[in-house]
């Protein structure tokens, strides 16, 4: 079935695939990255179901329909707001319990230590693709990253997940020269080469993501390239797949039940499509 929907639908399925496998041992990968079924995690997220990269994407996709004026304390109001009607596991045990325990944005930016190298700020940056101005796509980039990851790497992995989803939003140019594209606009040796297991890392996640769109030719071989990695691979898939759809040079046939099996609940499918829907609208 080809996907018919602008990126959030596409991040949700990449993400609930990917999320079976995070930091999974390899025999599970080895036995069933097969792309026959979604799979459920050993830590109790059910197969199917997205996890904090859909929903913070959700969250930064609805902030730009929304035309909200793009500043530190409507985002992190609108990050508690995502979370706290649909609270779900995924996120990191501290940044889970983190926003549990605060009432909102302010409170937010009042006790979060901003200071990680992660990659939270490059999994819910793909959105921010529909920026035509480029200027402006790098510096809202480095305000929504600045929340959370106020650090270098932080800050580049969210402007080049932004940049490659840009990149094929206003079709710049072929998927070859992305690379190059990327490293231009960010002033970062980013390396699209990589080999082993990505780590909750900013860098490691931008380096995958930049292989996998360099080495897949279709979507499906986006999801189990992103799989076969092992390790942070729901952020990279998620991406990944958002990002790819956007691109003609990607083959976009994928099995049906990456469709039919994904959540449906109040944010699930439907939503996403919706959301996706009204997101490429906003396309210069």
């Amino acid at each position: 079935m080809e996907i018919d929907y602008f990126m959030l639908l596409e991040i949700g399925i990449g993400d609930a695939y990917g999320a079976g496998f995070e930091f999974s041992p390899y025999e599970k990968i080895k036995a069933h990255n097969s792309l026959t079924s979604y799979q459920s995690h050993e830590l109790g997220i059910p197969a199917g179901n997205y996890t904090d990269d859909t929903q913070m994407s959700l969250a930064i996709s609805e902030l730009l329909i929304d035309k909200t004026d793009w500043n530190r304390q409507n985002i992190a109001n609108k990050f508690v707001q995502c979370f706290k009607r649909d609270p779900r596991e995924g996120y990191s045990k501290g940044f889970y319990y983190f926003l549990k325990s605060i009432k909102d944005g302010r409170e937010f930016l009042e006790k979060i230590n901003p200071e990680s190298t992660r990659n939270g700020a490059a999994m819910r940056a793909a959105p921010l693709g529909i920026i035509k101005d480029i200027d402006d796509l790098l510096a809202m980039s480095e305000i929504q990253a600045s929340l959370t990851h106020n650090t270098e790497i932080g800050i580049k992995s969210s402007q080049a997940v932004s940049l490659a989803a840009h990149f094929f939003v206003y079709n710049i140019g072929s998927k070859n020269v992305l690379f190059d594209f990327i490293g231009e606009y960010t002033n970062f040796k980013w390396n699209n080469k990589w080999e082993g297991e990505v780590a909750c890392c900013g860098e490691e996640t931008v380096n995958a993501l930049l292989t996998v769109l360099d080495q897949s030719n279709s979507l499906k071989d986006v999801l189990i390239n992103s799989v076969a990695f092992g390790g942070d691979v729901d952020t990279v898939a998620a991406v990944g797949l958002g990002i790819a759809n956007l691109s003609s040079e990607f083959e976009k046939e994928l099995p049906n039940f990456l469709f039919n099996d994904l959540e449906n609940n109040t944010f699930g499918r439907e939503y996403l499509k919706e959301v996706g829907s009204q997101l490429l609208s906003l396309k210069a």
